[in-house]
């Protein structure tokens, strides 16, 4: 097989199959199967889709980036983190779980994946490096307390409004603890103790599938959900019959308002594009926009305190003697010889005039039985601008993450991962998707490594993943019915517990201060910042780059003396005397424009420092690259010493430096002789120079014990070669 075709067909070299490799395969595949379609479903509802978007990004894109990826156990398909990502960015444009959400996330996956495609293609995977590892850390420890955070009301049983301040989301669930429906909280911890009991005790059982079955079957047995829909018209109570009015009225007007809000936001930044940011037009719509956002928040502190008020009210559907629906009471209000249906509801999701009535737990609910559609998302280029900084930060972040699991279990099997390959994976999986009517997805750690511990050796086993769920979405999807909300909340729960990690933070603090500042600021940035995920993680990301050129900016340059084994070191550390014949100096880092001040500095002073020496010796072993700017300065600094009497030698250039300096003629400017593959034949040559030119007076002077060759010392070639 030539090494074009295995590139473009990466999955030709898991052929030939042998039976065992196959059977491995299929059983891995099973067990996969077995975790992904509830977590798929749990993982739509945290990107704010309908559950089973999560089945669709789990079937085609769980296969494709396997075919193509370079990693044969890494398990592709929804994400936490990456369903989070894409949950806070699509929120402040569409409704969540409304058709233009749907359609943007769709849309997300497209960008998702081009970007990802393009990088690989390009071989451009080292671009994830500027996410550090403590940013990475940082944000991860704060999106998994956020997801695990925002599951918190289904636990409960109660709402849950989206404003821009998750914090305030979060006390608003808290407050409603009060209203916590207990069989929807009991089913919620049954499937924690289910999950977790098979985690602790039986690792090889699905836990994860145990529990889903176990609140499924208990759901239909117990008649977890009891719901009926309502209208206004049938409300026969005219106390009740006001609030729900009212409650009715305050949801249009947000709808509406939140309409104004898309379209003046488009009309705004046409106008800045166009007209220019201190433009009349421009001024103007954003005004309306801040004043309709306004206006947007006060509905919504309305509709708050009128869907509190609706909460604390117990109705019922009223039968006459006949068995016939008659109309809906309170509770407390029903009519005298009039009895209700055995259930008592409380009103939820108000509008256009009708309503639902829950009396009971929340449930998956009716699947649509099928596949996919086959079609591409519109491309809209208003929309396609709003959401490419976001697409960039959700293929960075869900590329970091498929690329360390990967790398991690190909250390174990001694596999080797090619990144960009991983990326060509990862972005041809993220398209299809999108032609499939999926979100982004990215690499799973908890299915890899079900995967890897079920014992899958090649890539094959992510495709019988898939076609398992082919099968659910063809044959199963009406045994998901009765699966209580509360148990996917569960899911959710229980996969990211394993993600809080405050050692990491600590570690990283640890190895380096400014390390730990970016993990600290970027796990509060991104708490503070949610539900805009993004900001919290480019905050990080520029701060790692603030500090990393700070770093770089100050180096660390040390004064060299001859410790009593022969050794240059720091005399400061070491309390070493100083030399009156030569001055050693090591520069520690890069010599690049941001720092070359500071290099010219530190050489200046150490001069000033040791005025008497003839000679200044720059070690210049940890300087690994040079720039224009450092080449400048150093020309500059032979020329000013030089007119001072100081000759300036430099020793440990490495080749890539020298090649620089070469290539620039300074080289013969300053003198070949004047460079030297080590510091100790710099030094012979320094002494023999002074030997030979001091009178007999002086050359009976013992050599000062700075810098002094030891006489045990083998005498070193002059022209050694350079590295």
């Amino acid at each position: 097989m030539s090494l074009s075709i295995k590139k473009l067909l990466p999955f030709l070299g898991w052929f030939p199959l042998s039976r065992e490799t196959l059977k491995a395969d299929l059983f891995a595949g099973l067990t996969v199967a077995l975790v992904l379609v509830p977590q798929s479903m749990a993982y739509a509802q945290l990107a704010g889709l309908p559950a089973y978007y999560g089945l669709y990004a789990a079937f085609l894109p769980v296969m494709v980036a396997s075919l193509w990826g370079s990693s044969s156990q890494l398990g592709t398909g929804p994400v936490a983190v990456v369903s989070l990502l894409t949950a806070s960015a699509l929120a402040p444009l569409a409704v969540p779980g409304s058709e233009q959400f749907i359609a943007l996330a769709i849309l997300m996956a497209l960008l998702v994946g081009t970007i990802q495609l393009t990088l690989g293609i390009f071989k451009l995977g080292v671009i994830v490096n500027f996410l550090s590892h403590p940013v990475i850390v940082g944000f991860t420890n704060a999106a998994a307390m956020i997801i695990g955070l925002s599951q918190v009301n289904k636990l409960l049983g109660v709402s849950m409004s989206r404003s821009e301040s998750f914090i305030v989301d979060i006390w608003g669930v808290m407050t409603q603890a009060g209203d916590t429906h207990l069989p929807t909280l009991a089913m919620g911890v049954v499937a924690i103790l289910l999950i977790w009991s098979a985690r602790k005790w039986a690792p090889r059982l699905p836990g994860v599938l145990i529990a889903v079955v176990v609140t499924s079957v208990a759901s239909w047995a117990l008649h977890f959900e009891r719901n009926a829909y309502g209208t206004i018209e049938q409300i026969a109570d005219q106390e009740l019959k006001a609030l729900v009015t009212r409650q009715a009225e305050a949801n249009r007007r947000i709808d509406n308002a939140n309409k104004v809000v898309a379209v003046t936001a488009a009309e705004a930044r046409q106008a800045h594009k166009i007209r220019g940011d201190h433009s009349v037009e421009a001024v103007t719509r954003d005004a309306i926009l801040e004043t309709t956002r306004i206006s947007v928040e006060i509905f919504e502190m309305e509709a708050a305190e009128l869907k509190k008020s609706l909460r604390s009210v117990q109705v019922v559907r009223a039968m006459d003697d006949q068995g016939r629906f008659v109309g809906i009471y309170a509770a407390s209000r029903l009519p005298a010889g009039w009895q209700d249906d055995g259930a008592t509801y409380h009103v939820r999701g108000v509008k256009d005039g009708g309503f639902k009535l829950v009396g009971g737990g929340d449930v998956i609910g009716k699947i649509p039985e099928g596949l996919p559609s086959l079609k591409m998302p519109t491309l809209n280029w208003e929309m396609i601008k709003s959401l490419i900084g976001a697409a960039l930060v959700i293929s960075l972040v869900g590329f970091m993450e498929a690329i360390s699991i990967a790398k991690a279990i190909a250390a174990k099997i001694k596999e080797k991962v090619d990144p960009n390959q991983e990326l060509i994976g990862q972005g041809l999986a993220n398209i299809v998707g999108a032609a499939t009517q999926a979100f982004p997805v990215s690499g799973s750690f908890s299915r890899s490594a079900v995967n890897f511990n079920a014992g899958a050796r090649t890539g094959m086993s992510a495709v019988f993943t898939g076609l398992i769920v082919l099968l659910t979405l063809l044959f199963l999807t009406p045994l998901l019915y009765f699966l209580p909300q509360a148990a996917l909340a569960a899911v959710i729960i229980m996969a990211v517990v394993g993600l809080i990690n405050f050692g990491a933070i600590k570690h990283a603090w640890l190895v380096n201060k400014h390390d730990g500042i970016a993990s600290v600021v970027t796990f509060v940035s991104t708490l503070a910042f949610a539900p805009h995920l993004d900001k919290g993680i480019m905050v990080g990301a520029g701060l790692a780059l603030v500090l990393y050129l700070y770093r770089t900016m100050t180096p660390r340059v040390a004064i060299l003396g001859r410790y009593r084994d022969g050794t240059l070191r720091d005399v400061k550390v070491n309390n070493l005397p100083a030399s009156d014949i030569v001055t050693a100096v090591r520069f520690d880092g890069r010599l690049y424009f941001a720092n070359v001040s500071y290099f010219e500095d530190a050489i200046l002073e150490a001069v000033a420092a040791n005025p008497e020496a003839p000679y200044l010796l720059v070690v210049c072993d940890g300087i690994n690259e040079i720039d224009a700017s450092g080449e400048e300065v150093i020309h500059h600094l032979v020329e000013r010493l030089h007119e001072n009497g100081v000759i300036l030698l430099f020793s440990g250039f490495k080749k890539q430096v020298l090649d620089v300096i070469r290539a620039t003629g300074l080289s013969k400017t300053i003198g070949e002789e004047c460079f030297f593959a080590t510091s100790d034949q710099a030094l012979e040559k320094i002494y023999a120079e002074v030997t030979i030119n001091v009178d007999a007076q002086d050359a009976l002077r013992p050599i000062p014990r700075a810098l002094a060759v030891p006489p045990t010392r083998p005498a070193l070639v002059a022209d050694a070669g350079y590295d």
